[in-house]
């Protein structure tokens, strides 16, 4: 009897691959936020963790540009503190994810090992 990977993990490695993607999107737009002109981006999570579902395979998430409040009067569409709250929540997100990965394998091992 083979172990089938993708139906034990379910969608965390697609989870953990997306929360990856989404933290350089926003770690550019931090580090943009004094950059004339530069316009926020961001993904939407759960729309692209159904798109990978039903496509069953991983890919670059679709970029969309964050609509502000507020344009700066350089241009710039950067939101310091809507970007910190999205990178904090998104950080505490992977962990929940990195955990649960991890508590998978964990029963994983045990089933391989014959333990309960």
């Amino acid at each position: 009897m083979s172990i089938s990977f993708s139906r034990a993990l379910g969608n965390s490695v697609q989870a953990i691959d997306l929360r990856l993607q989404r933290a350089e999107i926003l770690s550019s737009n931090l580090a943009n936020a004094d950059t004339p002109h530069f316009q926020a981006k961001d993904i939407d999570f759960s729309t692209e963790m159904q798109r990978q579902h039903t496509e069953m395979t991983s890919q670059q998430a679709q970029v969309l540009f964050r609509v502000p409040q507020q344009i700066g009067a350089d241009g710039n569409t950067v939101e310091l503190h809507t970007e910190q709250a999205a990178f904090a929540n998104n950080s505490q997100s992977f962990q929940v994810s990195l955990s649960f990965l991890s508590m998978q394998f964990a029963s994983m091992q045990k089933a391989i090992e014959g333990k309960s």
